[in-house]
């Protein structure tokens, strides 16, 4: 290109070689011809300006709502009729007329625009419904009212339209957190259509009030928000929000989560004996000191002592020689971070090292108290058995007729009935030789009777109540 200027030559290359003011009239030029669109309608310093952010995102099948303000050089106010004209890719409304997508005035409206902003008051805030990816451009704003009529060309709103929602963002306050901290934790999400915002969820309290703020720059964000007070069990917990848009035919969910790090004095501190168990008198044990702290603990190994505890070593694990199974008890450890320390119990070796002679103990108890529990038992029933059968036996004693010989000793006893008195003798007894007669006799009461004879003379016979029975 060349441009004749008071006699000098510009020209350019790859770069601009001029060498007196004329210079920058030529640059101007090249520039005002050869850029165009927004760029080249900017450098003619136009008369309007619009406050909007340079770029929005919307979300297809929602709605976009354009924060924008204007303000015109010349003109203060704005009376009588006054129209909003929304363009896009470039603000030359005489020479791109195609490029008018809304006027107020209902004489175009392709796209589904609204001006709800009150233009007399300078407000041209405007609701852009039904998106599709189609309407990813960038707009220009042009007022016309009587006489005045001008384009904001200098102030380009980048509109971009994407499928995909936004994730929600978690945000919580206090910076570095620590335990015993009140923290709020607040979930937001973008909010590019205030009049349908998303619906959040997440994992603390369900019933959290959801609340839409404008933002500085005209924007809306819809947020949730939770105040906790923080302990080491929050440590490592996972907080999860979702955001869900309501869209043209359903809805679009997105959703994010952040881990809770927390930082809380020692825990759960004890000591601990290798090898565990029975130790003998002269072996080498070792001692070690575990504590569940953030940031990580430090150890130190006291031993008591009658002027208090006694620092004997630094570091989780303490080696040493026994000696004396009892002293194993006057050990502890401190662990300790910058938050707090806390101290082991002292008799915690003591109870492993006992833990052996306990269980044995509890099992040779329990095996013994079973064969106590045996043998009263059998002992129980032998005297409950020898008990009935004595009974048994009493009973059937007792009810025997006393005429019965079973059980009983016979005794046989001999009589001599010659000699008897005459009244039992009989004529043929004289002629027949003398008889001999046996009785079964059954004893059941002992005493002495005595049996007179024919000659006087009598014969004792012992017995117990006897029945004769002749043979």
């Amino acid at each position: 290109m060349h441009c004749v200027k008071t006699g000098l030559l510009c020209w350019s290359a790859s770069f601009w070689i001029c060498f007196s003011m004329p210079k920058i009239s030529c640059i101007l030029t090249f520039l005002l011809v050869s850029v165009p669109g927004a760029l080249g309608a900017c450098s003619r310093n136009p008369e309007l300006f619009i406050t909007t952010p340079e770029k929005l995102e919307a979300l297809s099948g929602s709605c976009l709502q354009m924060p924008c303000n204007f303000s015109a050089k010349s003109q203060e106010n704005f009376d009588g009729k006054i129209f909003g004209v929304w363009l896009k890719n470039d603000p030359l409304f005489q020479k791109f007329p195609e490029n008018v997508v809304f006027n107020s005035s209902g004489a175009t409206n392709i796209y589904q625009l609204e001006i709800i902003g009150n233009l007399k008051k300078k407000n041209c805030t405007t609701l852009f419904n039904n998106l599709t990816a189609q309407h990813t451009e960038k707009y220009f704003f042009r007022i016309e009212n009587g006489l005045f009529k001008a384009s904001a060309s200098c102030s380009p709103l980048q509109v971009t339209v994407t499928d995909s929602p936004w994730s929600p963002s978690i945000n919580i306050s206090g910076g570095d957190l620590k335990e015993h901290q009140s923290v709020t934790i607040t979930c937001s999400a973008l909010t590019p259509c205030p009049h349908s915002p998303p619906e959040l969820t997440w994992n603390l309290q369900q019933d959290s009030h959801r609340q839409t703020e404008k933002n500085t720059d005209g924007t809306f964000t819809t947020k949730i928000q939770e105040n906790i007070t923080l302990s080491d069990t929050h440590d490592g917990n996972n907080i999860r929000c979702s955001a869900r848009y309501p869209v043209n035919g359903g809805n679009k969910t997105a959703e994010t989560a952040v881990t809770l790090s927390v930082s809380y004095a020692p825990r759960n501190t004890s000591a601990s004996i290798s090898p565990s168990g029975l130790v003998s008198a002269g072996s080498w044990v070792e001692l070690n000191c575990s504590s569940r702290a953030k940031p990580p603990a430090s150890f130190t190994w006291f031993r008591n002592s009658k002027h208090g505890g006694i620092n004997i070593s630094v570091g989780q694990v303490y080696r040493l020689q026994m000696t004396n199974l009892t002293d194993i008890e006057s050990y502890y450890c401190v662990a300790a971070n910058i938050l707090g320390s806390e101290r082991s119990t002292s008799n915690h070796l003591k109870n492993q090292d006992m833990e052996a002679i306990t269980l044995w103990g509890a099992v040779v108890g329990g095996l013994i108290g079973i064969i106590i529990a045996i043998c009263l038992v059998f002992i129980l029933w032998r005297l409950k058995s020898k008990r009935s059968n004595l009974h048994q036996t009493q009973n059937s004693g007792s009810q025997e007729p006393v005429g019965s010989v079973e059980n009983l000793d016979s005794h046989y006893v001999d009589i001599d009935f010659s000699r008897m008195r005459a009244s039992f003798k009989t004529t043929q007894c004289e002629t027949e030789q003398q008889n001999v007669v046996y009785a079964q006799v059954k004893v059941c009461r002992t005493e002495n009777m005595p049996i007179q004879t024919e000659d006087g003379t009598f014969a004792q016979v012992k017995k117990k109540e006897v029945n004769l029975h002749s043979t």
